[in-house]
């Protein structure tokens, strides 16, 4: 057992001599950009979100008045069903089922065109991003710029500059 431990520790001894100094003496510049922030502050995102918001505004007051008409219809259903013959309840409840089912068709329709453009709109942002963050790489001489980290210090942030450098870019 003693042997071991001290095989070890000549291993570990003859490793660290062996290292090049130069290479230990040579600091890592490292940059981190936190991509959420860029995606919420930076003006072409937010230019991105007021246009998706004004193109699907009419689409999305449409859906809204659509279900509160068919929770009116229902709320009247409910309050009318102990006079209604059986026959007039149950054409009335296919009617707001097939009303509901249309609605639900609608709404899902809606929701697949906003993700889908809500998708182009932000890799456009992205790409964007990411042209900037290349250049200051170059420019700055980075090492490496990370974009998801568990923690980063604000030493290696560098997404203020990144917000900065988008929002002055047209």
């Amino acid at each position: 057992m003693k042997t071991l431990q001290w095989m070890a520790l000549l291993a570990a001894a003859a490793l660290s001599s062996a290292a090049p100094t130069s290479v230990l003496a040579q600091e890592l510049k490292i940059g981190y950009v936190n991509s959420e922030r860029v995606l919420r502050e930076a003006a072409p995102a937010k230019a991105a979100q007021a246009k998706l918001e004004s193109e699907f505004s009419k689409r999305e007051k449409d859906i809204a008045d659509v279900a509160a008409k068919l929770k009116a219809a229902s709320d009247k259903l409910e309050k009318d069903a102990p006079t209604l013959a059986e026959s007039e309840r149950n054409r009335r409840q296919r009617e707001l089922v097939e009303q509901d089912r249309e609605f639900q068709r609608k709404r899902r329709e809606f929701q697949e065109d906003l993700n889908q453009r809500k998708n182009e709109e932000l890799s456009a942002v992205v790409d964007r991003a990411n042209r900037v963050i290349k250049q200051i790489f170059e420019t700055e001489k980075y090492d490496v710029i990370l974009q998801e980290a568990v923690f980063a210090g604000p030493r290696v942030d560098i997404t203020e500059k990144v917000i900065k450098a988008l929002n002055s870019a047209k």
